[in-house]
C-alpha cells in the first residue's frame, strides 16, 4: 500500500510541474502576445502588395481621363506614376482607381484607395475627413456659358439654372453664398457639360483651369467669370491619421517640384491645351 501510494504521489508531483512551467513558459518558445507583434507600417504594406491604389478621375481632361486606348492620362496621372516610382522603383506598379468628386473621401476612408489624386481642392471640411499633402496646383472657381448669352458676374445667375458637380468646391461656394440662385447638379464631369450643351442650363462652375480647357476644346462656349472666391489648393489626400505615408508624399511633393518633374508634367499635359490663355505660375506650385 505504501509503495502504490509514493508512486500516486510522484505522478501528481509531476503533473503539477508541468502544469506550472506549461503556464509560466519556456525560456527556450516564443512567448510573443498579440499586442507584441508589430504591424508593418504602411509604406511597408504597400511595398508588400507591390501596387499602390491612386484614385483619379476619368472624365475631367486634362487632369484625369480615359484616352481612345482605354489607358489613364492627364496631369494627375503624371504625377501619380512619378510618386509610383519613387515609391515602389517602377510606374507600372500603380492601379489606378477611378473616382468622382462626391465619393474621393469615402474611397479613403473605406480603404479602397490609398492616395487621391483627383483634382482634389483643399478646405477646411475637408481637412477634418482626410490628410492632406503639400500642393502642386493653385485654381480658383470660374463660370462658363455659351457665346451670345455670357454670364459675367454672379448676379447675372438670378432667374437662370446653374450647372454643378455634386461634392466640388463649386457646389459648396453656391450652396453657402447663393442659395437663393437656382442648381441643376449632376455625379459625373461628362453629364454636367453635356447638359450645358444642350441647354438644360444657361451656365457651369467648376474649376477655372478645367473651364478654360474646356471652353477651348468647344467653340462656342466662354468663361465669362475666369476668378470666383478664394485661390485654393490642389493636393494629394490620404487617410486621416496615416502619418507615415503623409510624411513621406510631403517630401516626395517637394521633390518634384524641384526636381522639375510638376514643370514637365504641366507641359506634357496643360500647356498643349492652355497655350497663352493661362501661365504655368498661376497653375504649378512652385518649390524651390
Amino acid at each position: 500500500m505504501k509503495k502504490i501510494f509514493k508512486k500516486t504521489t510522484a505522478l501528481l508531483a509531476s503533473g503539477l510541474l508541468a502544469m506550472t512551467l506549461a503556464a509560466c513558459g519556456d525560456n527556450s518558445t516564443s512567448n510573443t502576445s498579440p499586442s507584441d507583434t508589430k504591424t508593418p507600417s504602411t509604406i511597408e504594406q504597400l511595398k508588400q502588395a507591390g501596387k499602390v491604389r491612386i484614385g483619379v478621375f476619368s472624365d475631367k481632361p486634362p487632369f484625369g481621363y480615359i484616352d481612345k486606348d482605354g489607358k489613364n492620362q492627364g496631369f494627375d496621372v503624371e504625377i501619380a506614376k512619378a510618386i509610383t516610382k519613387d515609391l515602389l522603383g517602377d510606374e507600372n506598379k500603380v492601379e489606378f482607381v477611378l473616382v468622382e468628386a462626391a465619393n474621393r473621401v469615402e474611397y479613403l476612408t473605406s480603404n479602397k484607395v490609398d492616395i487621391i489624386l483627383a483634382n482634389f481642392t483643399v478646405t477646411p471640411a475637408r481637412q477634418e475627413v482626410v490628410d492632406f499633402a503639400k500642393p502642386y496646383m493653385k485654381v480658383a472657381l470660374g463660370i462658363v456659358s455659351k457665346d451670345g448669352n455670357v454670364i459675367t458676374d454672379v448676379a447675372q445667375l438670378e432667374g437662370k439654372t446653374l450647372l454643378l458637380n455634386k461634392g466640388t468646391t463649386a457646389d459648396t461656394y453656391f450652396t453657402k453664398n447663393h442659395p437663393n440662385i437656382k442648381t441643376l447638379k449632376f455625379e459625373q464631369n461628362t453629364e454636367t457639360f453635356e447638359a450645358l450643351r444642350d441647354g438644360r442650363g444657361d451656365a457651369l462652375s467648376h474649376d477655372n483651369t478645367l473651364l478654360f480647357a474646356w471652353a477651348k476644346e468647344n467653340p462656342g462656349f466662354t468663361v465669362g467669370v475666369k476668378n470666383l472666391g478664394d485661390q485654393d489648393f490642389i493636393a494629394a489626400a490620404v487617410k486621416k491619421g496615416d502619418t507615415e505615408l503623409l510624411d513621406w508624399l510631403n517630401a516626395e511633393i517637394e521633390k518634384l517640384g524641384k526636381e522639375g518633374v510638376l514643370k514637365a508634367a504641366y507641359e506634357k499635359t496643360l500647356q498643349p491645351i492652355y497655350g497663352d490663355t493661362i501661365a504655368e505660375s498661376d497653375v504649378v506650385v512652385e518649390y524651390k
